[in-house]
């Protein structure tokens, strides 16, 4: 993606992580939270309403609440490359950010903090973006409604690119209490599994049984970044982001639950004219691909395993 840097650190002995989106210069940003148990900061500021319009970077990561840790890390590398809010002679990094819950995974006392955060920042670069369980997908779950039988999440990408030269791409950490399905088939390729370990439950076919979404409302959470080269005010970069949620509605079954945190953000760098309704259908496409990726990307643990074990 033009101008954008993403880097990943993994705590590989629970697992867990986090991953960091650095935005070129005067990048606009905008957020939507669609979950109904989300865990954020900085995203009151994304508002259009709001003054500051310039976003930094964005921070996506594991460790539930304890993982906003990151953000100062990510503060404290910004700052030394002097990027940031002028404010009387110092920077001050504009850094929203989101957490998944993975407390469950492995040893849940090794969360991502400010060191994570640090390291993420400075591994980023514009090169091949790694997928699956790396960075904040680490200890992404899927397929948590039924309490049982999960598999393995993870983190993926996926980027559009147009003739006029518009780029659309997302980086998405799927991390969701429904099952995941491909939309050309109608069929869930990971999630809640039988009791065969083996066989994947039809997730629409269970919610229609009566079985209802479970766990704690902090359980899960679908988190992402939209990145664009396209041209958007922050109340474009906002509907961008609402529209990219469609993306989610398309591969994951349920979604936006009481039990789910789902955030999307919008990084807009501003070097291509865009009607910004058609950036929101493209990001939707992005976000769709970007879940898809993350778990047939993703590597199996005890107890989740991931597409290829089951294969």
């Amino acid at each position: 993606m033009p101008g954008f840097k993403v880097g990943h650190f993994t705590l590989s002995q629970r697992p867990t992580g986090c991953t960091v989106v650095i935005a070129p210069p005067n990048t606009v940003g905008g957020v939507d939270v669609r979950g109904g148990a989300p865990g954020t900061i900085e995203t009151d500021l994304l508002k259009p309403e709001n003054t500051v319009g310039i976003v930094n970077a964005v921070f996506l990561t594991g460790g539930s609440a304890f993982g906003l840790a990151v953000h100062s890390g990510v503060q404290q590398f910004l700052e030394s490359q002097k990027q940031g809010y002028p404010a009387g002679g110092f920077f001050v990094p504009i850094v929203p950010g989101a957490v998944i819950f993975d407390l469950p995974v492995g040893d849940g006392r090794i969360r991502p903090d400010g060191d994570c955060g640090f390291k993420a920042a400075t591994a980023a670069n514009d090169g091949p973006i790694e997928e699956g369980s790396v960075g904040a997908g680490a200890g992404a779950t899927v397929g948590k409604f039924t309490g049982g039988r999960p598999m393995k999440g993870g983190v993926g990408y996926a980027a559009l690119k147009m003739d006029n030269g518009l780029v659309v791409a997302a980086i998405v950490v799927t991390n969701s209490v429904g099952s995941i399905v491909d939309p050309t088939t109608g069929k869930a390729i990971a999630g809640v599994r039988a009791a065969d370990g083996k066989t994947l439950e039809d997730p629409r076919a269970l919610i229609r049984r009566g079985v209802a979404p479970s766990g704690s409302p902090v359980e899960n959470t679908t988190i992402g970044v939209v990145m664009t080269n396209a041209r958007l005010t922050k109340a474009e970069a906002t509907k961008v982001a609402g529209m990219a949620h469609d993306g989610l509605a398309r591969t994951i079954y349920p979604v936006h639950t009481g039990s789910d945190g789902d955030t999307l953000f919008t990084l807009a760098s501003g070097t291509v004219t865009a009607e910004f309704s058609r950036v929101g259908t493209l990001a939707a496409e992005a976000v769709a691909d970007a879940v898809l990726r993350a778990v047939r990307a993703a590597k199996g643990l005890p107890n989740y395993p991931s597409i290829s074990d089951l294969a």
